[in-house]
């Protein structure tokens, strides 16, 4: 199953110099555009439409555009994940990281080096950057769980890269390297069947609960034939996630289909609960997660004595 179709990578075709506007007559700066780095612009109307990976993937080319050697540098990490389109939990940070292989490299308030081995690199839209399995093994090593998890989702629903490639990439870190122990479990728990962000983060913390790991994306049927897919399953109990939006309507529709709309989902909602217990949550219920704690308890999905999710023969230190 391939999922939603990806999001495109930010596109830089819409950043300009403030040279070069000002040669033709328009002076950003007073109003029409917002300044992404000192002397690198975007339109406002633009700006408004853009995503946060977005956001910081545009910080990312106009930091290359306003360097020097800008088409020499090898965007890591963050940086990397933004321009490749991966989702990110935690917040955006605010500076742009660039791989380097030796010590002492300088950097700025906004661009600094990521001491790391050696990458092959590819080519996004004129920018360097790691491959996307090197990027989430980085990621991983350098982050939390939940955007380590958060991008191998990605990477592997949306066919970035393979489970395979990420194995490859982590035997290439030092047993003892900084940060493997979280990367090996990053890759034990990714799984292209995770259609979210929120799906990647409710996994995680179903992980740090002990919660039974559920299967992804089983379908479910009746009488009548197939329900639906469901984001979780556990014998006769489904999880899904982000409740408040299961009533989704198209943008523009009239009322007469708003409501039709709204009718199949109450009945596809009303036949899922005739043939199973349905817990729903939201993204509040994550970000405390004794309340997912308790709306599976409610169901009868309760934490293990000892997980399962990973193999043993990889759990030493914290994740």
């Amino acid at each position: 199953m391939l999922g939603p179709p990806r999001h495109p990578p930010f596109d830089p075709s819409w950043l300009r110099r403030t040279a070069d506007l000002r040669r033709e007559g328009t002076e950003p700066s007073r109003g029409g555009w917002r300044q992404v780095r000192v002397g690198v612009w975007l339109p406002t109307d633009t700006d408004a439409t853009l995503s946060v990976v977005d956001r910081h993937a545009a910080l990312v080319h106009a930091t290359a555009l306003s360097h020097s050697s800008g088409d020499r540098l090898e965007f890591a990490r963050e940086s990397a994940a933004a321009v490749w389109g991966m989702p990110r939990i935690t917040p955006w940070p605010r500076i742009v990281r660039h791989l380097v292989t030796r010590r002492g490299v300088s950097g700025s308030s906004v661009l600094r080096p990521y001491l790391g081995g050696e990458a092959e690199c590819s080519v996004v839209h004129g920018l360097r950057v790691t491959s996307p399995a090197r990027t989430v093994v980085d990621l991983a090593r350098t982050g939390t769980l939940e955007d380590g998890v958060a991008a191998a989702d990605h990477c592997l629903r949306h066919r970035l890269c393979t489970a395979e490639q990420l194995s490859a990439e982590l035997a290439l870190v030092a047993p003892r390297a900084p940060g493997r122990t979280r990367a090996r479990a990053v890759l034990e728990l990714a799984d292209g069947l995770s259609m979210s962000p929120g799906e990647s983060l409710s996994r995680v913390q179903m992980f740090r609960l002990r919660i039974p790991r559920p299967r992804l994306q089983v379908g479910v049927f009746d009488t009548a034939g197939h329900i639906g897919d469901v984001d979780f399953w556990w014998e006769g109990v489904v999880g899904e996630f982000d409740g408040h939006t299961k009533y989704r309507l198209p943008p523009g529709v009239s009322h007469e289909e708003a409501g039709r709309v709204l009718w199949s989902e109450k009945k596809r909602e009303d036949r899922l609960r005739r043939q199973v217990e349905v817990a729903r949550w939201v993204w509040a219920d994550l970000v405390r997660p004794q309340r997912l704690l308790t709306i599976l308890g409610e169901k009868g999905i309760r934490p293990e004595r000892r997980s399962t999710w990973i193999d043993r023969a990889h759990r030493s230190g914290s994740v």
